[in-house]
């Protein structure tokens, strides 16, 4: 027995719904099992591993990378995310290393600025007649699938069909053919359900955080808040004198553990009371299993609505997005008149028929923020300083 059967026979330890690694449904491509990882653990290899992820570490999660060397970036977001993924998905006897692999991946697909970026790829994608647009959760598939990859017989990853699965988050562009195997069921596996709440625990709680520290959020308003309110008071009954940054970073630790706890305690109701048996029937289920309680759902949606009339849409992170959207406008604008000044890897994707519109998509959406405004400042500014 090799030490992959090894840790393949140990999996039955997880709950029935759970997927397990001797059950996946494989790889787009054949591929040799491996001597002492599962085909989940070295999907999480293979994600940590591609430059798209490390890029990560220089991309927007709200506020600009170069704006302080304390605010998320994607890259950390990620890694937050996933350590409270495989905090639920243990406690719910569900795959650590798939929930793993599918949270460390589920934002490789993010271009520079954040949803800015977004939005305004997917703007200027549609203007040149391209209906697909662009939709990060898409593109993390198309990354993994197409773009990333060194592997002499194929391209992308070639990472199995959970995993894939769970990066979608069954978020499909219109009228994407390569999606089609992903609707077949109402919902995605619990890991990928684990994953996404996850990321919604993360985001709603660091965001507040960084939030906080750059002034954003008003004292008064914040305290209304039923969760911000919960969290202070624990917090002071349970110390006496505390500085007001040692406060809010307690208070948020508090925010986390609250939705996690919450998460898993109504997540292993809704699964006591489906009678939920097996991988599909989670699939196949009338609703998302992985939830919040009905209380809590509505906590966390007055703090996203106080996060995006504060903090998402202050006047100082409107004018950043307004920059970074302008920016990328005309990086797009000028690659598009002119594709010969597009460098040699999105014009050997050009020779090979993919459209004008989606490779500089690409191109885009892999910069790091820094890179855009770097070659922004190569393609309008003259200055016999900058290099080609």
């Amino acid at each position: 027995m090799t030490i992959r059967e090894r840790l393949e026979g140990e999996e039955q330890r997880l709950a029935p719904y759970a997927v397990r690694a001797a059950s996946s449904r494989g790889r787009r491509y054949p591929d040799s099992p491996h001597p002492y990882r599962t085909v989940f653990q070295r999907d999480r290899d293979k994600v940590v591993h591609t430059p798209a992820f490390r890029r990560l570490a220089y991309k927007t999660q709200v506020f600009l990378n170069f704006e302080g060397d304390t605010y998320r970036t994607r890259l950390t977001h990620t890694l937050e995310a996933t350590q409270i993924a495989r905090t639920i998905a243990r406690a719910l006897r569900l795959n650590e290393d798939l929930t793993e692999a599918i949270s460390l991946a589920h934002d490789l697909g993010h271009p520079p600025f954040g949803h800015a970026g977004e939005e305004a790829l997917d703007a200027l994608v549609r203007e040149a007649g391209d209906d697909q647009g662009f939709e990060h959760n898409w593109h993390s598939l198309r990354l993994v699938d197409e773009l990333e990859g060194r592997h002499p017989a194929y391209r992308g990853l070639n990472l199995t069909w959970e995993v894939r699965e769970g990066i979608t988050k069954h978020r499909f562009p219109v009228d994407e053919e390569s999606l089609a195997i992903f609707e077949a069921t109402s919902y995605p596996s619990l890991e990928a359900q684990v994953a996404d709440i996850a990321d919604a625990v993360a985001y709603s709680c660091h965001d507040v955080d960084d939030a906080l520290q750059a002034g954003l959020l008003p004292a008064q308003g914040l305290s209304l808040l039923s969760l911000w309110s919960e969290a202070i008071a624990a917090v002071t009954a349970r110390y006496e004198e505390l500085r007001p940054e040692h406060l809010r970073g307690r208070a948020v630790e508090y925010l986390i553990e609250r939705l996690v706890t919450d998460v898993i305690r109504a997540s292993q109701q809704a699964l006591d009371a489906s009678a939920i048996s097996d991988v599909e029937e989670a699939r196949h289920f009338r609703a998302p299993v992985v939830r919040f309680s009905s209380a809590v759902e509505a906590q966390v949606e007055e703090v996203r609505a106080f996060l995006f009339q504060h903090a998402y849409d202050h006047y100082q992170v409107m004018r950043m997005r307004e920059k970074a959207q302008r920016l990328l406008r005309e990086l797009f604008h000028a690659y598009r008149q002119s594709p010969g000044q597009l460098p040699a890897a999105p014009q050997a994707r050009l020779a090979q028929g993919i459209s004008v519109p989606r490779v500089i998509a690409d191109y885009l959406a892999a910069m790091t923020d820094r890179y855009a405004v770097d070659e922004h400042r190569r393609l309008f500014e003259v200055d016999t300083r900058l290099l080609p």
